[in-house]
């Protein structure tokens, strides 16, 4: 029964179809959908949205904390819904027509969004579409599987509507953790001091006058789909655990690490699946998104406390961790983007992060967004957030891409979302490079020996010895910096001709 979970009687007219709600939106609405990395997505009233657009054509800006699942963008982006759209996306279709011009995308840090939106620099937002738990007696809502951006969005909304969704389980009340920053130029201090603080509300306070139309679903979040971990990554994870062992050694940490910040993806989830077997314990997550990864180390007694903003699982997790959650439910926190992903918390509690990237140069340099330096994937996501501020700014990868025909250590990237001075350290399953303390010629030399696949080192070699010829702080090729990504795009290739040589000239 759905009044159990709409717990202000008052509020018991406004249930509806998502058919009516989806009649609240207007053309050219600025509209803020929660949903973080396929969690916590509002499922219904997108769909029917969708469905009215295709008698009733409309566009709208949306903004969401991350990515949505159970195929809204796809579906929104196939009715011609989505102007501007912002962010962060995975969709193949949405992301075609991002790289196609037909949707103008905005890819941001996602600690900042909700930012801008409260100093007025984006916005104002129209309506907000919110999944929620539960309605509570005072009319504020208890998020499901994410936070994300969707507490600001309901707070600066002039009218909501919510998605109460009956699938998630009722114990999910009392995970989150709403705190939302004062206002700038005086702004106190956030009071995260671990990872385990509590600073706020368990529930979104809002008016509930703004409350224009709730929607009774049934729908599960959409599962993540997870590699299971491989020769490659297991090695990225042996190096790394190499890595922190090292720096139990020189006393800069104990066994028991820092908090750790692990972003989305199969090789970010696979290398943290590898600390099952390692030495470390008694360890803590500050990070965005908990993954597969995060349930298996408290299992193994690895984990003993999470903090984050969504949980997103593959289906082979969804029944233990999410219809479970009342067994994990003292380890975790859910919290807002804005705090799980802001620098003054990241600085303070010396994160640890590991983010993977699409491709690294010699100098240190990471694109995480483009291929070939023009064609969006997903966007920068968190990893700018952490990268900045951790106390070790970790980027994964494997080596190569394409079964083989792309080495992801090229010589200059052709679009930077980190650059060098953010770079702490970049691990392939060939090996690591710590680039702390290291200058150009040293972080190339460190980067191309250990980090490099053996198919590609010795062309990497012959750049940047012809680069140091010509000199410089950055040795760099101008003319032929970008050739290996321009062979790519010409021949599907990175890889040089048989007899091929890399220019010489002073």
């Amino acid at each position: 029964m759905y009044r159990d979970r709409l717990r202000m009687p008052a509020l018991w007219s406004k249930v509806m179809s998502p058919e009516q709600a989806a009649t609240l939106f207007r053309d050219g609405m600025v509209v803020g959908m929660s949903g973080f990395t396929r969690a916590g997505d509002a499922k219904e009233v997108p769909v029917a949205l969708a469905e009215r657009a295709a008698t009733d054509p409309l566009k709208i800006t949306l903004l969401t904390g991350a990515s949505l699942g159970n195929d809204i963008d796809r579906i929104l982006s196939d009715a011609g819904v989505i102007a501007r759209r912002m962010p962060f996306q995975v969709d193949p279709g949405l992301r075609r027509r991002i790289n196609n011009g037909e949707v103008m995308f905005i890819d941001q840090h996602l600690s900042e969004t909700v930012e801008m939106l409260r100093s007025r620099q984006l916005g104002p937002i129209d309506l907000a579409v919110i999944e929620a738990t539960a309605i509570t007696e005072e009319g504020h809502i208890v998020p499901t599987t994410s936070v994300g951006n969707s507490a600001s969005f309901a707070i600066l909304a002039e009218r909501i509507i919510i998605e109460i969704n009956l699938n998630h389980p009722a114990a999910l009340e009392g995970l989150h953790d709403i705190y939302i920053p004062t206002y700038r130029p005086h702004r106190d201090p956030i009071p995260v001091v671990s990872a385990r603080s509590r600073i706020g509300m368990t529930a979104i306070p809002i008016d509930p006058a703004k409350i224009a139309a709730i929607v009774i679903t049934q729908k599960n979040d959409s599962t993540a789909r997870i590699d299971p971990p491989d020769d490659d990554t297991r090695a990225i994870a042996g190096h790394l655990s190499d890595l922190f062992l090292h720096e139990v050694k020189k006393g800069r940490m104990g066994l028991t690490l820092q908090p750790m910040q692990s972003g989305i993806g199969a090789i970010a989830n696979a290398v943290l699946t590898g600390f099952v077997d390692s030495p470390f314990h008694g360890l803590t997550m500050y990070s965005e998104v908990l993954q597969d990864s995060t349930f298996e180390l408290f299992d193994a007694g690895k984990l003993d406390f999470a903090s984050g903003c969504s949980i997103t699982v593959s289906g082979a997790w969804y029944d233990r961790a999410i219809l479970g959650i009342e067994s994990y439910k003292p380890q975790l926190i859910l919290r807002p983007q804005e705090i799980s992903n802001h620098p003054e918390v990241i600085r303070r509690l010396g994160v640890i992060a590991i983010n993977t990237a699409l491709e690294c140069d010699i100098y240190g340099n990471v694109n995480s967004t483009h291929v070939n330096g023009t064609h969006m994937m997903n966007g920068i996501g968190g990893s700018g957030d952490f990268a900045r501020n951790a106390h070790m700014a970790i980027f994964v990868t494997k080596s190569l891409a394409k079964g083989g025909a792309i080495s992801s250590i090229v010589p200059m990237v052709p679009h930077v979302d980190h650059n060098e001075h953010d770079v702490d350290v970049i691990v392939t399953e060939c090996g690591l490079a710590d680039l702390r303390g290291l200058a150009p010629r040293e972080r190339a030399e460190c980067v191309i020996g250990n980090c490099a696949h053996p198919s590609y080192r010795e062309a990497l070699l012959d750049y940047y010895r012809a680069a140091v010829r010509r000199g410089g702080q950055t040795p760099h090729l101008l003319e032929e910096a970008f050739a290996w990504h321009v062979r790519a795009r010409e021949t599907g290739s990175m890889r040089l001709p048989i007899g091929g040589l890399v220019s010489t000239t002073p």
